[in-house]
């Protein structure tokens, strides 16, 4: 359990996070979004142990971050928005290289290893980490921050400038780790790959906490369920006492936001002789949620 009591830091009396308490549970998948400056980075960064809280408390596992900064970093992987590598090992030399750090023996650091690689699709090839496509650096760096067997992983922006199939891989990849009982917390721009692999999401605005839940909750939060009703109608015009509408691809496409008024534009197109082609719903996006929620 990841629990936080009144958690502040401030830059120079700035605050970048403001009092905002939360709790994560084992095996869940948590995004943290928000605009530029919500204390994203800032968040992940007491997480991983590598800053400290101004105020409040942050514990992992029952560990306080602030009182055990060591004894808390065992049980973390940090995976950084830049993979910045030692680009003259070999992939193996470089898990090698912190497995000692870890304490780990030889053995177990060739069974990670191979085990790692093998499960990140990962052809080393004995090259360089020099040769590596970027695809593949973010790989290695994922296998490192997983290398000690970390019950917490923390990733920013885990598919940063990869290429769509990697980046589905990589995703794939955090959401069959919550299996084996992991936690991840990660923050990415890509809203979509956050709904997509997330349980629940928090929302931060100039470091407080604007809404946690999973996708279900943030919508009955931020609006309801919207309909879009597409129609075509004899000799190709627009039927009269209709709200708004637009062409789309030869249908007209009028909005609704209830089931009732979805009824009215549906009896309205009946009545005027149109045929209702397909009718489409649509849930508030995290982008939409985002937009409403103002920087």
């Amino acid at each position: 359990m990841i629990e936080a009591t009144a958690l502040s830091k401030k830059y120079r009396d700035v605050p970048a996070l403001d009092a905002i308490s939360f709790c994560f549970e084992e095996g869940e998948v948590i995004g943290i979004i928000g605009h530029n400056g919500a204390g994203k980075t800032t968040l992940l960064k007491l997480l991983a142990g590598l800053i400290l809280p101004s105020s409040g408390t942050l514990c992992l596992h029952g560990i306080d971050v602030a009182r055990n900064p060591d004894q808390v970093k065992e049980l973390i992987g940090y995976l950084p928005e830049e993979s910045r590598l030692y680009e003259t090992m070999t992939a193996e030399d470089y898990l090698a290289f912190f497995g000692e750090i870890y304490g780990l023996s030889r053995e177990e650091i060739a069974a990670r290893r191979e085990r790692l690689f093998a499960a990140l699709a990962l052809q080393t090839d004995g090259k360089k980490l020099s040769e590596f496509s970027k695809g593949m650096k973010r790989k290695v760096a994922i296998a490192r921050s997983l290398l000690h067997d970390p019950a917490i992983l923390i990733c920013d922006e885990p598919t940063s400038g990869l290429d769509p199939m990697t980046s589905r891989f990589i995703l794939d990849y955090l959401r069959g780790l919550r299996e084996g009982g992991k936690t991840v917390i990660l923050s990415a721009h890509n809203l979509s790959q956050v709904e997509a692999i997330c349980d629940r999401i928090m929302i931060l605005r100039r470091g407080r906490i604007m809404a946690v839940g999973s996708m279900p909750e943030l919508r009955a939060m931020f609006g309801t369920i919207s309909y879009s009703v597409y129609y075509s109608a004899p000799g190709g015009g627009a039927l009269p006492g209709l709200p708004e509408h637009v062409r789309e691809g030869g249908l007209f496409r009028v909005r609704a936001g209830s089931i009732e008024e979805m009824n009215a534009i549906t009896s309205k197109i009946a009545a005027g002789g149109g045929i209702v082609e397909r009718i489409e719903s649509h849930f508030p996006s995290l982008e939409e949620m985002l937009v409403k929620i103002g920087r």
